[in-house]
């Protein structure tokens, strides 16, 4: 088995970075936007790469380029490689600037709230200098960002178990309600029915998240299709003001629902599409202070908005 020699100068921390932005763009005109270069420099520096490791990194076809099982898995080392490097640089400032850490921080609607905006608080309140960075995005764009550095701890919905790359701890457990604007027609009743419903416009989250396959579950088990006048997206603050000016349906975390006076709960069970809040990171990275300071606070955080506590990271 030839084993290539990554060690000899050949190899380059540009290649690293080219091979994370081509996996998370999918294509040479995309990654050349991102790395602020042009499309020649992007083919020729994956071609040089290539020529290094002795492989195929991606496949090219009309769409754009798919990785190759060489890509798949030199992309996960390119990745953690680059986030030992940037938890270096960040390493040397904190210890530089003692109080003035940074922690960068990934979520999505789940959490978006109420959670994070009150942690943010209790953080800034006792330590003034820290910077926090909140960055929205879908699951496999957050996972890709925790894996190459760039996030430092992802909050919402858990899907999975922990396994030997990510840790997944729970905050608290949260239910799913149906809801509508408090000026709906069916708000305040307490005799809702599933089919009242197919009338109304509804508002459902995106294909790509678990919760949308858990409804069009739901409504199969329940002999309804899925909505045809219905909106798609997990932008809670488009979700909100629609709610308000309109007549739509939507389905939405327990915990932001019930703290809106403007959003109604109506009375139809969906117990069995719960799930749990938490925080996922990379098991083998060393969390800064400032990420430590902010964990603590999300368990304070979440037990004081009555909510279940559970096993939260410890302070490393």
């Amino acid at each position: 088995m030839h084993i290539p020699k990554l060690l000899d100068g050949r190899l380059k921390l540009r290649h690293l970075v080219l091979v994370d932005v081509l996996s998370t763009q999918g294509t040479v005109i995309g990654a050349a936007r991102e790395l602020h270069v042009t499309q020649p420099v992007v083919t020729r520096s994956l071609q040089d790469l290539e020529q290094v490791l002795g492989v195929a990194l991606y496949e090219r076809g009309p769409r754009g380029l798919t990785p190759t099982d060489f890509g798949v898995a030199f992309t996960a080392h390119a990745r953690a490689v680059l986030s030992q490097l940037s938890q270096a640089a960040r390493h040397i400032a904190e210890i530089a600037e003692a109080e003035r850490g940074t922690v960068v921080v990934g979520t999505h609607l789940t959490g978006s709230n109420l959670l994070i905006p009150r942690a943010i608080a209790a953080l800034k309140a006792e330590r003034p200098l820290v910077t926090v960075v909140v960055r929205e995005g879908g699951t496999d764009m957050l996972l890709a960002e925790l894996e190459s550095g760039r996030l430092d701890v992802i909050i919402g919905r858990l899907t999975s178990p922990s396994d030997e790359r990510l840790v997944r701890r729970t905050l608290y457990q949260e239910s799913v309600r149906v809801v509508v604007g408090a000026q709906h027609p069916l708000a305040g009743r307490r005799d809702v029915r599933l089919e009242e419903l197919a009338g109304y416009p509804w508002i459902l989250p995106g294909v790509e998240t678990v919760l949308r396959r858990e409804l069009e579950t739901y409504f199969l088990e329940n002999g309804f299709e899925l909505p045809q006048n219905r909106v798609e997206t997990t932008s809670f603050l488009t979700v909100r003001q629609l709610l308000v000016e309109t007549h739509n349906v939507a389905v939405m975390p327990e915990l932001i629902a019930r703290e809106d006076p403007r959003i109604s709960t109506l009375p139809i069970s969906l117990k069995r599409i719960g799930h749990s809040v938490g925080l996922t990171l990379q098991a083998d990275r060393r969390l800064n202070p400032a990420t430590n300071a902010l964990i603590d606070i999300l368990r304070r955080t979440a037990r004081d908005l009555s909510l279940p506590s559970a096993d939260v990271v410890p302070a490393q």
